[in-house]
């Protein structure tokens, strides 16, 4: 049977939207799968939210599509996080008698010890709460007993790991070892802005003049989000290191594998790693060692990929890992070996797509009518 969907966003994010990058990418995996995904947005920012939500029903009623896929992000939703309004489109698309999933890429609320973002937080968990009750099914991003507001195990829930959005980086491995250079590349890719992202070159530079004093020069490669503004902090803190900083900022995903293969390691130091950390899977789906801090969302199957793991309050340990991963080659390939592995069984589009299927197949049959029986 062919089914028609439909993946339901919010507010695009700038300069870059990783959740439609990432609907598009699951689009073309369900198409080889006899299942139709198109991709529309709900403009409430630019329409207000009662016209948005009538164009949206024109195009799109719910009786004539087999599932709507709604993406939550509390800012997709909200300018300032509070997300309750994305319960009035869940609503009103079951009101209209369309069978929906919520995809979970938010899995908690946003920190904070102010006034404003204590009464952010307790909107974002009653909306999560809500939204994971009202849809047919809930897709996590994380494994589901890993998240704080769910009180028991749901038969509604699935849990799915993101993809890399980028396309068939499996074709690149073979040519990775021919692009490797004399001086060993470690990747970054994107970096946080504001306070965490000091933080985050802080550790990246401590960790290269560590290595550099141990197995000499490298070359340290950052790309993606705030990649530009991030070279000059940390050539600063570098020093006179034998460090050689390359930047290539926002690029096409097909040249974001480019970079990537071509590079020995990948350090992932925007906060603990997860399964819904799409720059870490990017970097395991073009079949790199990583580097990263272990976190409470920090579970299999990412736990089967080739990721050294530095506990959180051992953050000074990334430089000896760092060491480990570029002088012992046997080491390194080894790992390189258990991220293609793991990109193949978990975290390439077409696993992700059948388990999406699975998941709509499985709550289809449970809330199937049954036959009469006639006595």
């Amino acid at each position: 049977m062919h089914n028609r969907c439909v993946a339901v966003l919010g507010h695009a994010d700038s300069p870059t939207d990783a959740v439609e990058d990432y609907c598009h990418y699951l689009a073309s995996a369900l198409a080889a799968r006899g299942t139709s995904l198109t991709v529309a947005r709900v403009r409430w920012m630019e329409a207000g939210w009662n016209a948005a939500l009538a164009e949206f029903t024109e195009k799109f009623p719910g009786k004539g599509t087999s599932w709507f896929l709604l993406q939550y992000t509390a800012l997709a939703w909200s300018r300032r996080g509070f997300s309750w309004r994305f319960l009035k489109v869940l609503r009103h698309l079951k009101k209209s008698g369309a069978r929906c999933a919520v995809v979970f890429h938010d899995v908690e609320s946003y920190s904070g010890s102010r006034l404003v973002d204590r009464i952010r937080r307790a909107v974002q968990l009653h909306t999560m709460r809500i939204a994971s009750r009202l849809a047919d099914l809930s897709v996590f991003t994380i494994p589901p007993e890993k998240i704080s507001w769910l009180a028991a195990p749901s038969p509604k829930a699935a849990f799915i790991p993101v993809g890399a959005n980028l396309p068939s980086p499996e074709q690149a491995w073979q040519q990775a070892d021919l692009k490797k250079e004399a001086a060993p590349a470690v990747a970054v890719f994107s970096v946080t802005g504001g306070k965490a992202g000091t933080e985050e070159i802080k550790l990246i530079a401590e960790a290269a003049v560590f290595a550099t004093e141990h197995i000499g020069p490298i070359r340290v490669v950052v790309l993606g989000r705030n990649s530009a503004i991030a070279k000059t902090h940390l050539q600063e803190r570098l020093g006179a290191a034998p460090v050689q900083v390359s930047v290539h900022g926002l690029l096409p995903a097909d040249q974001v594998v480019r970079v990537l293969v071509a590079c020995d390691v990948m350090l992932s130091v925007r906060g603990p790693i997860s399964t819904r950390r799409g720059s870490a899977i990017a970097g395991i789906a073009c079949g790199l060692p990583l580097i990263a801090i272990q976190g409470w969302e920090t579970a299999p199957p990412l736990t089967e990929a080739g990721v050294v793991f530095v506990p959180p309050e051992e953050s000074d340990n990334f430089g000896p890992a760092l060491v480990r991963v570029l002088a012992d080659l046997p080491f390194r390939a080894k790992l390189a070996n258990r991220s293609r592995e793991a990109y193949a069984r978990y975290f390439s589009w077409d696993v992700i797509a059948s388990q999406f299927a699975e998941a709509m197949r499985m709550c289809e049959a449970k809330h199937k009518p049954q036959p009469k029986r006639w006595r």
